[in-house]
Parts: structure tokens; C-alpha cells; sequence
């Protein structure tokens, strides 16, 4: 992308109100976030549906939890990178900047990122299978002991804090990212634009009159008025020099 390209969303993100980034697995590539089925082992002779699923856990919670387990642990080692920490900045020195996530691995928290929307939820948080009526609850321990891990409040087996296949995005969550869409600027930042109803967050913006930015060195469906064709980390890292931030 060109010096124009990068000249006129800094112009955008400066003159805005108010400014959104869409994010997903692609901001967190450069610190290393394992795909779900990473290098080898165990994991590739799963597919993701038979692990992220509620019937996959119902018929076997200790093997969707070896597999979560391990994915912590890797999580764990990892890093916010530039990318990460532009947003983190830019949320704590605009009073209108949301960051809507479809990312469960903590990584935008850890940057210190503020008004942040967890689509997917988190890797890091827990939740009570039976529902006995127990908040979420967090837990960083790698690895978890006991494994499974149990509820606090009931001694039942928890389950990982994240949207399944199959499962319903938290209503509340999709309420603040379709509040998020009312804006002067989208950047969708490093997601593929092919999981709804993130996907479809852009066209939102759009037809409320933002300016759609999209970030990622691949071509995706994103609805964008223009499109910066770097890594995440590079694209933001080279805007927030244009910025001042």
C-alpha cells in the first residue's frame, strides 16, 4: 500500500468521533497464537468440531480439556505485539475507541486495551456446566489442576468461557458490538470476514455512513472503502507514526 493510502486513513482516524477495530486471529499472528490444530500431535487427528462443541464436551470433558489445556499453556508463552499495543494506546487516549474481538486468547487485555467486546469470549475464563447459577470466573493457571476443573459454587465439572459451534453469541456482547458499528471509522484488522456474525459487522458500519478500513495482507469479502495489504503489526504500528500516537 502506498504512502496515500496510509496518509488518508490517518487523515480518517484523526477527523473521526469516533473509531472501531474489528479484530482477529490475524492481530495476534506475530506473537505467535497457535492455530486451533497447531503443528502436529495429538490434536491433528481432530477436527475442530469435534473438540469445540457441546456434545463433544457432554461425551468427553477430559479430552476437550486436555486440548484446551494445551492450548493455554502455549497462549501463555505468547506476547501482545505492535499490533496489540496501537489499539491498547489508542483505546486509553480516545474517549470514543472500541476494540470488538473475535480473539479468545487475552492477548488485547494484557495490552491494556479499555473498551474492549469479547465476541468468542475468553480462553481464560470459566464457566459452570451444570449452569448452577455462578458467575464466570477467571483462572490463569497452565497447567489447570484439577483437570477437569470444577465449579466453585457447585463442585461440578466448568467448562472453557468461549462460543462453541452451535452455540449463541452472549446477547449482551452482540448488543455492544452492533453499538460499536455506529461510527466514523471501522478498521477491520487481521480477520478473514467469513465468520457471522462478525463478517458482517463491516456492512453495519457501512450503511451507518463509516468509513470501512480493512487490515490484512490477504484479499477477504470485507465490505471496505479501502484496504491497506500489510500485517497487522506493521499497518498499525506505521499509522500510529502518522498519528502522533
Amino acid at each position: 500500500m502506498s504512502d496515500v493510502g496510509y496518509d488518508e486513513v490517518a487523515r480518517r482516524i484523526l477527523a473521526a468521533g469516533s473509531v472501531t477495530a474489528l479484530t482477529g486471529a490475524g492481530v495476534s499472528a506475530a506473537s505467535g497464537v497457535p492455530t486451533f490444530r497447531g503443528a502436529g500431535g495429538l490434536w491433528r487427528t481432530f477436527r475442530v468440531e469435534d473438540l469445540a462443541a457441546p456434545d463433544a464436551f457432554a461425551r468427553d470433558p477430559a479430552l476437550v480439556w486436555e486440548w484446551y489445556d494445551w492450548r493455554r499453556g502455549l497462549i501463555a508463552a505468547c506476547r501482545p505485539n505492535r499490533a496489540h499495543e496501537v489499539l491498547a494506546a489508542w483505546s486509553r487516549e480516545r474517549p470514543h475507541f472500541s476494540v470488538v474481538t473475535q480473539n479468545v486468547d487475552g492477548l488485547h487485555e494484557r495490552a491494556g486495551t479499555l473498551n474492549l467486546t469479547r465476541l468468542h469470549g475468553s480462553i481464560w475464563t470459566l464457566q459452570c456446566w451444570s449452569t448452577c447459577g455462578a458467575d464466570d470466573w477467571t483462572d490463569l493457571r497452565t497447567p489447570l489442576e484439577p483437570r477437569p476443573p470444577r465449579c466453585p459454587d457447585c463442585g461440578g465439572i466448568a467448562r472453557p468461557g468461549v462460543v462453541w459451534f452451535g452455540e449463541l453469541l452472549n446477547p449482551s456482547d452482540l448488543a455492544a458490538a452492533d453499538s460499536a458499528c455506529t461510527c466514523d471509522v471501522l478498521l477491520v484488522v487481521g480477520t478473514s470476514s467469513v465468520v457471522y456474525p462478525a463478517a458482517g459487522l463491516a456492512d453495519i458500519a457501512r450503511s451507518r455512513g463509516a468509513f470501512v478500513v480493512e487490515i490484512n495482507p490477504e484479499a477477504t469479502p470485507a465490505a471496505a472503502d479501502l484496504c491497506l495489504r500489510q500485517p497487522a503489526e506493521v499497518a498499525l504500528a506505521e499509522l500510529a507514526k502518522r498519528i502522533g500516537s
